[in-house]
């Protein structure tokens, strides 16, 4: 159809077919998904975090459930709506339908919706408004669009069958009778559990959420909070996560609806007022309160980016109270706000400072000079202080309520929002091997197949993956410092392997410590005897 208003051409489809084109292999998918099988696939790619796993496995699987009930149930009230249309008499008021419009339906799914205006012989006339009481109350005004007494009237005590069968008044027994059914047959509405996942960087927060997108078959969407700001102030406004969402699910606001959102860097958006800052919080408690009514669930107006720009005003309309919201943070200092509140001693590199030095000068007295026995003890009592430093982070972090987060700078009103909040724990020597082998996406499979691409092979000891493990776990960095040591130790490798003879690279215990480079094995030519 052709618009009067801007000129132009509008293609009208119909809402049910495109729900039901949408929901085909979803509802296919659907039938498939539990939260065990969710599980082992995010097995597969992320090492540990049994807790965090589970927790997305069973909301996913929820998300999955309500989507399908709210489904079924708005097309009950909908058969029903139109039974009860059917089954009215002929003498009753029918509402009138315009012909015309609204200008608003042209967003959305560009579906023409006639707008419905009530019939004014429904209306009570206007001198009944009028005549009321002499105590100026309405009461005696009867409701036009029931019939008889309405059914949700008000008793002094609550309705329950006792009461209703020690009822004398048949007229109240009638209206007590449908007051309980209507509470009866009044479907349950299933609300969502918005999570927030916490731990330390490298913990594998992003992940679990990156790989949760590429296993579910709804609309997924990972944004940055980090570049979120205030309205009114240059950056992103809030309204840009449900824009990705929407872009993800091809503009389908039906699809888009029933997605899901992950937040990342969420601490990011903490409020800085306890830090004495000049200038203007721009992204802290702005940004949370406006995200308020997008978590709990509200209209989103997000901009229709692939129309001109002379139509740039035209916007679809989207509904989030069904978008599960999944927000990922380090809180980088909450265990000392939790361990504060627990009274407990406050670790961190106070505590790492003081025994280090502790350590050195008793390791300075024994030797004016000391040799390399002393820094290897050195070395071992900082390894060992970083694992005690992370157990008691993560015990601490086990134990996180609303009121640590609200401490940190998080307002009462967002945390709220989040009935789940689940910390993921820090990853030990044992765990960062792991993630060097057993992922699919392993970073060691990595280097292999580029080594291969250059027709050589690269293999690594035992011994030098627990190196590595080692060197990256005391950088604090969590599984992201494994690609550093990596990148660190291959360098040379990968500069003398293409177009060399080079067929094998063996990285023992010893290049990784720095004490030889890595082994290289030549091809054998049948011209030498000598094999270098």
């Amino acid at each position: 159809m052709e618009c009067e208003a801007c000129e132009q051409l509008y293609e009208l489809t119909d809402k049910s077919d495109l729900s039901s084109f949408s929901n085909v292999d979803e509802s296919r998918h659907l039938s498939l998904v539990s939260p065990k099988e969710i599980h082992q696939y995010l097995d597969r790619y992320v090492v540990g975090q049994d807790k965090a796993k589970k927790i997305l496995a069973v909301q996913v699987y929820t998300h999955y459930n309500r989507i399908q009930y709210n489904r079924s149930l708005a097309t009950s009230e909908d058969n029903g709506f139109n039974s009860n249309n059917l089954n009215s008499g002929t003498n009753e008021a029918k509402p009138t339908v315009n012909s015309h419009y609204s200008p608003n339906e042209f967003s959305g799914t560009r579906s023409c919706t006639p707008v419905n205006y009530q019939s004014s012989l429904s209306q009570p006339p206007v001198s009944e408004l009028f005549n009321l009481s002499r105590n100026g109350s309405l009461s005696s005004l009867k409701n036009p669009f029931t019939h008889g007494d309405s059914p949700t009237s008000s008793f002094p005590f609550p309705i329950t069958l006792e009461n209703l069968s020690d009822m004398k008044d048949d007229r109240e027994k009638r209206r007590a009778s449908r007051i309980l059914k209507d509470d009866v047959d009044r479907p349950l509405k299933l609300e969502k559990s918005n999570i927030i996942l916490l731990g330390s960087t490298g913990s594998g927060k992003t992940l679990l959420a990156q790989t949760l997108a590429n296993y579910l078959n709804v609309p997924f969407a990972l944004y940055d909070c980090t570049s979120i700001t205030q309205a009114g102030y240059v950056g992103e406004d809030v309204e840009s996560t449900i824009g990705r969402l929407l872009q993800n699910a091809n503009f389908n606001v039906e699809l888009a609806q029933q997605g899901i959102v992950v937040l990342d860097e969420i601490d990011k958006i903490s409020s800085k007022t306890g830090h004495h800052h000049a200038a203007r919080d721009v992204s802290g408690e702005g940004v949370q309160q406006a995200m308020l009514k997008l978590l709990e669930g509200s209209l989103v107006n997000v901009p229709d980016v692939k129309s001109p720009r002379k139509l740039r005003g035209e916007t679809f309309l989207v509904d989030t109270t069904n978008i599960l919201f999944i927000a990922c943070g380090a809180f980088n200092g909450l265990d000392k706000i939790i361990s504060r509140r627990k009274h407990k001693k406050t670790i961190g590199f106070d505590m790492l400072t003081s025994l280090n030095e502790s350590t050195t000068q008793d390791n300075c007295t024994s030797s004016v000079n000391p040799n390399a026995t002393d820094f290897v003890n050195l070395f071992q009592n900082f390894e060992s202080s970083a694992h005690e430093e992370n157990a008691e982070r993560d015990k601490l972090l086990q134990e996180v309520e609303a009121n640590d987060l609200i401490t940190y700078g998080m307002i009462p009103e967002f945390v709220g929002r989040f009935p789940i909040i689940t910390a993921l724990h820090s990853l030990n020597e044992e765990m960062l091997v792991r993630v060097l082998t057993e992922p699919r996406n392993a970073l060691i499979k990595q280097y292999q197949l580029l080594f291969n691409i250059d027709g050589c092979e690269l293999r690594v000891t035992p011994d030098a993956l627990k190196a590595i493990a080692r060197l990256a776990l005391s950088q604090h960095t969590g599984a992201r410092g494994l690609r550093s040591v990596l990148e660190n130790l291959l360098l040379q490798p990968r500069y003398d392997v293409p177009g060399s003879d080079i067929s094998t690279v063996v990285l023992t215990e010893g290049a990784v410590l720095g004490h030889s480079p890595p082994e290289y094995h030549r091809v054998v030519s049948p011209f030498s005897s000598v094999v270098s």
